[in-house]
C-alpha cells in the first residue's frame, strides 16, 4: 500500500484531481457570487397564498414596490389562495430555484404544520426562509352593531352559551384560526370555528353580525376600524398599537398573560444559491428602512423587525412550536 501512495505517477495523478477539483469549486463560486451581482435581471415574480387584501399581501406590495425601483425590475404580486395557503405555497416549491420565484406568506406558514397531517411539501426543507417583512398585532373585532361592548361582554356570554357563539376566521390553518383559538383557551371559553376564505371575507361577514368575532390582521381591518364599520374590542399586542392609539391591548383589560402576534415573511425554493439570499434579504431589509415603506407600514400598524436568513429561520421554527403548543392545547386534530 505503502509503495503505490509513493509512486510519482499516482502522486501526480491525485495532485491534477484536487487541482482540477479546486479550479470547480472556485469556477463555482465565482459563477454565484456573478450570478447574485446580476440578479434580478428579468421580472421576480412573488406569489401571496392569500386572498388580495390580506395581510400578508399588505406587507408584500409595499415592499414590492420598493424593491422594483431599487432594482429595476418589475416585482409583481401574483395572488394563489386555496387550501389554507397550499396552493400557492406549492407552487413556489415546485418553481425553479433561481430567485424568480418567491413566497410572501403570513404566520400561516408555521401554523399549517399543526393542522394538516401530511402537507404537499417539507416546511423544513422545500422552502428556504429568507426575511421576514415584519409583524402587526391581531384586533378582536365585533360587529359595530352587535351586543358585545369589551371582552368582559364576549366572554360573558360564550360562558353562558358554550359552544353556541361563532368566531371567523381566514380558513382553517391559518394564523387567525389558531390565534382565536389561543384567545379561547386563555378565556376558558368553547366556540365555534367559522372558516372564510381569506381576511376580507372574514371582516365582511363580522361587519355583518354572521359571527362573534374575528381576529383579524390589524393592517387589513385598520379601514373598517378607522370607518366605524366595525367595533374593536382589543389588540393582541402587549402594549397599544401607535396606529390605532385608541384601542387598548387586551393584556391591559385584566389579562396579563395575552399576548400573540402575526408576522410576515419571504421564502425562496430550497437551491437557490445563497448569494441570492443574501442579496434579497439584504434588500428587502434596506427597503423596510426605507422613509416611504416605513411610512406606508406605519399606517396600517406593522412594524419593521429585519432580520438575516439565519435569524429568520430560527425564528419560524420557534413559532412552529408556539402553534404546535396551541392546536395540541386546542385538542385539534390534524387533518
Amino acid at each position: 500500500m505503502q509503495k503505490i501512495l509513493q509512486s510519482p505517477r499516482l502522486l501526480k495523478r491525485n495532485l491534477l484531481v484536487s487541482l482540477l477539483i479546486g479550479l470547480g469549486l472556485s469556477l463555482n463560486l465565482v459563477s454565484m457570487t456573478a450570478n447574485a451581482q446580476s440578479y434580478p435581471n428579468r421580472t421576480v415574480k412573488m406569489i401571496v397564498p392569500l386572498t388580495a387584501g390580506s395581510g400578508a399581501d399588505i406587507a408584500g406590495r409595499i415592499v414590492a414596490k420598493s424593491l422594483s425601483e431599487t432594482w429595476k425590475q418589475s416585482v409583481i404580486i401574483e395572488n394563489r389562495p386555496g387550501a389554507g395557503g397550499l396552493i400557492g405555497t406549492g407552487a413556489v416549491v415546485g418553481a425553479e430555484p433561481d430567485g424568480y420565484t418567491l413566497l410572501v406568506q403570513s404566520a400561516s406558514y408555521a401554523a399549517n404544520p399543526a393542522i394538516y397531517k401530511k402537507l404537499p411539501y417539507d416546511p423544513l426543507k422545500s422552502l428556504v426562509d429568507v426575511d421576514i417583512l415584519g409583524q402587526t398585532p391581531y384586533v378582536l373585532i365585533t360587529s359595530a352593531e352587535g351586543p358585545y361592548q369589551s371582552i368582559r361582554d364576549l366572554v360573558i356570554a360564550a360562558k353562558s352559551k358554550p359552544g353556541e357563539i361563532t368566531f371567523a376566521s381566514a380558513g382553517v390553518g391559518s394564523s387567525t384560526h389558531l390565534a382565536a383559538e389561543y384567545f379561547n383557551q386563555m378565556m376558558g371559553i368553547k366556540l365555534i370555528h367559522v372558516p372564510y376564505k381569506g381576511s376580507p371575507e372574514a371582516i365582511s361577514d363580522t361587519m355583518a353580525g354572521r359571527t362573534a368575532f374575528y381576529m383579524a390582521p390589524l393592517d387589513t381591518a385598520i379601514g373598517q376600524l378607522k370607518g366605524g364599520k366595525v367595533r374593536a374590542l382589543g389588540v393582541t399586542s402587549k402594549a397599544r398599537n401607535a396606529a390605532v392609539p385608541d384601542i387598548p391591548s387586551i393584556a391591559e383589560l385584566g389579562y396579563s398573560n395575552f399576548e400573540i402576534g402575526l408576522w410576515f415573511g419571504v421564502w425562496a425554493p430550497a437551491g437557490v444559491p445563497s448569494a441570492i439570499v443574501k442579496k434579497i434579504n439584504q434588500d428587502i431589509n434596506l427597503a423596510m428602512q426605507s422613509p416611504e415603506v416605513k411610512a406606508a407600514y406605519e399606517a396600517k400598524g406593522i412594524k419593521a423587525t429585519p432580520m438575516s436568513p439565519q435569524e429568520f429561520a430560527k425564528f419560524v421554527r420557534e413559532e412552529m412550536a408556539k402553534y404546535q403548543k396551541i392546536a395540541k392545547d386546542a385538542n385539534i386534530e390534524p387533518q
